[in-house]
């Protein structure tokens, strides 16, 4: 059940008044903080404010139900592109009322799938309690599993952009299949590169068959520098791929590890 009563959102910096459809109790995590608050993921949001220039196109990898997405279409307004991926049925229809509830459909294309490796069908195993976490690996026995569709994030972009500014890649532990399958257009793209937020679990990617290693040896071949998002003391941090790989391998090492970090691929930015 979905509340029927949109929460507003309270955004420094952005002017527009932006309201979301958000789920009801059983999810315990971002739409509560979003009802009760107007925000998720403060400096997460600035750095988002801080990197999309007006025009500017943005890629939301595991959209839930569109917190990011309707933010961005307001920042890069009618001339800009934003492109929204979402398997699981329940937030993808969320995400489709808060794109009409907010007015931004013409400049949203919304998918009602995940991004990956390799185009064809997969699996999400959903949690009861939690909207952001469900997976694609069975790491917890009794989970529900949902039929989705996956796309190539490269066959499926490379005719619709000519250019990223910010990619979210948040789509627990599938980011090393997301940037695999990113990773041919990005190397093709003309001028810079895009900047990347993406969430960093390296449990959840050896769950799903990968490694945070693996995922950190991939992006440090884009040549883009790295920083740890610093949510507590709204900083961005430096540190290089050697330290994060190794920081990975550290995690791993502890049976049932869930540290996590969410980090930026790209030139640093200054946010509010």
């Amino acid at each position: 059940m979905d509340s029927a009563r949109p929460a507003a959102l309270h955004i420094p910096g952005l002017s527009q008044d932006l309201r979301l459809r958000v789920h009801d109790k059983p999810d315990r995590y971002i739409s509560r903080r979003i009802r009760e608050e107007g925000i998720w993921e403060p400096y997460e949001t600035a750095l988002l404010l801080a990197i999309l220039p007006p025009d500017g196109v943005f890629v939301d990898v595991g959209a839930n139900i569109g917190y990011y997405t309707v933010i961005a279409a307001h920042v890069v307004g009618a001339g800009g592109v934003v492109l929204a991926f979402e398997p699981d049925q329940a937030n993808f229809e969320l995400l489709r009322e808060n794109l009409e509830l907010n007015a931004c459909g013409s400049v949203v294309t919304a998918v009602e799938a995940g991004l990956a490796e390799r185009t064809g069908a997969g699996d999400l195993y959903l949690s009861e309690d939690n909207a952001g976490d469900h997976q694609i690996f069975a790491a917890q026995a009794g989970r529900r599993k949902i039929a989705i569709k996956l796309l190539n994030g490269a066959d499926f972009l490379r005719s619709r952009v000519r250019r990223m500014d910010l990619i979210k890649v948040d789509v627990q532990g599938a980011e090393y299949a997301v940037m695999a399958g990113l990773l041919p257009l990005l190397l093709e793209l003309p001028g810079n590169k895009p900047r990347i937020i993406l969430e960093l679990t390296p449990l959840s990617l050896q769950q799903s068959g990968s490694s945070g290693r693996e995922l950190i040896q991939l992006l440090a071949t884009l040549a883009q520098p790295f920083w740890i998002i610093d949510h507590i003391e709204h900083r961005l941090v430096a540190i290089t791929a050697d330290e994060l790989a190794r920081w990975c391998d550290d995690v791993e090492a502890v049976a049932g590890d869930m540290g996590f970090m969410n980090i930026l691929v790209g030139p640093a930015v200054a946010a509010a």
